[in-house]
């Protein structure tokens, strides 16, 4: 789940020449510390656990409902706890009458038996960390599920593998090892253990239920406003060629930052300074298996986009992680035949990977508007309506 694209608009009329990146760290990340629970252990523990269709079953409700949420098929420890059944988004709500004996109470009975137990010393210390950490049960490809196969279940090793050791439990209650790859994953359900990085963000679908107007895409329609025509800027859709990162670590996180200066129409200096520059941003989350899928987002980037405003500013970045940073653009916009520049930082990390950024023109908009670009390994579809 580390693989996270970052989308920045931002009226400017060229960037080509502004791409001073600042390396000063804006804050150290915490230092690493050893954690207290470890994904193997997980991994080890849940093979143990005698799986029923009732707990396949609560498993596979969280992963689609955290799916549905806009989310990565997940299934958090913290809601295996506290609100069984539950995805993520799906705050202060419980399925936990759903069923009669949830995977919370079998895990607690793995934990203290003999055979699972191995190498914990304190099996209530370690529920607790659990419960409070940031792990969770991955299932991609869960919509495949055909409501009876039971899991293999692995863990993320980290890194850029893209196979590992995982568990089977047989009929006669022996755990058995077997390699997991992401093909075995999309022929038979396949659990990985790993850990969240993306659930203290809101995604797109997120937001548009708490504000219908996110994502309606404009109308359809070129609106006027006095003497100056006003046009929409939407993004219709993206589509990412390849995963950035190894299946076992979850989804791709596409964060969309848009720095712009809407409805610009300052015929004086003193309307001039009225101005300032705003950064929208908002999380979407692309699957495993819609790699290679256009996903529909509709959304609004510059709702009031005058004449006086002639480029935008694009950066598309894979989220690595790292320092936070920034990018140093100015948001350009025209006035009085002269160009006035909104100095703005957009903020990334040292470790992403930039995959593409520059200057988009209106010119360019009109011309492809509702058609594919190109831009690196992604593809998106602007409209300008």
């Amino acid at each position: 789940m580390k693989y996270r694209i970052l989308l920045a608009a931002l009226c400017a009329v060229s960037l080509f020449g502004c791409e001073e990146v600042l390396l000063t760290p804006v804050e150290e990340e915490d230092s690493i510390e050893e954690p207290a629970v470890l994904l193997e252990d997980v991994a080890r523990v849940l093979s143990h656990v005698p799986l029923g269709g009732e707990q396949l079953d609560e498993v596979y409700d969280a992963a689609r409902a955290s799916a549905t949420n806009g989310y990565d098929e997940e299934y958090r420890m913290q809601e295996l706890f506290s609100e069984p059944g539950c995805g993520v988004g799906d705050a202060g709500s419980t399925k936990a009458d759903n069923y009669g004996k949830p995977l919370r109470e079998l895990l607690r009975e793995a934990v203290y038996s003999t055979k699972a137990s191995t190498g914990l010393e304190d099996p209530d210390a370690w529920l607790d960390a659990l419960s409070a950490s940031d792990i969770q049960i991955y299932w991609p490809f869960s919509e495949e599920w055909n409501g009876d196969a039971k899991p293999v279940i692995t863990f993320d090793p980290g890194g850029d593998a893209m196979q590992n050791e995982g568990y089977r439990l047989e009929a006669d209650g022996r755990v058995t090892k077997v390699l997991v790859t992401e093909e075995m994953a999309r022929d038979q359900p396949v659990w990985v253990i790993n850990r969240n990085s993306d659930a203290d963000y809101k995604t797109l679908e997120m937001m548009r239920r708490e504000d219908p107007d996110w994502g309606h895409g404009g109308g359809g329609l070129v609106i006027t406003k006095g003497e100056t025509e006003l046009r929409t800027l939407v993004l219709r859709s993206l589509k990412s060629r390849r995963n950035f990162d190894s299946w076992l670590a979850g989804a791709s996180e596409i964060w969309v930052k848009m720095a712009k200066v809407e409805d610009f129409t300052a015929s004086t200096e003193a309307e001039l300074r009225l101005y300032d520059p705003a950064i929208t941003d908002f999380m979407v989350v692309v699957r495993r298996g819609q790699m290679g899928e256009e996903v529909i987002l509709n959304t609004v980037l510059v709702s009031e986009w005058t004449s006086q405003l002639s480029s935008c500013g694009l950066m598309i970045v894979e989220d690595d992680g790292g320092t936070q940073t920034s990018w140093k653009c100015s948001a350009v916009v025209k006035y009085k035949s002269q160009s006035y520049g909104f100095e703005v930082d957009l903020p990334f990390r040292t470790r992403d990977d930039i995959i593409w950024r520059g200057s988009v023109t209106r010119n360019f908009l009109e011309r492809n508007s509702g058609k594919p670009v190109n831009l690196g390994d992604v593809e998106v579809v602007f409209e300008l309506i």
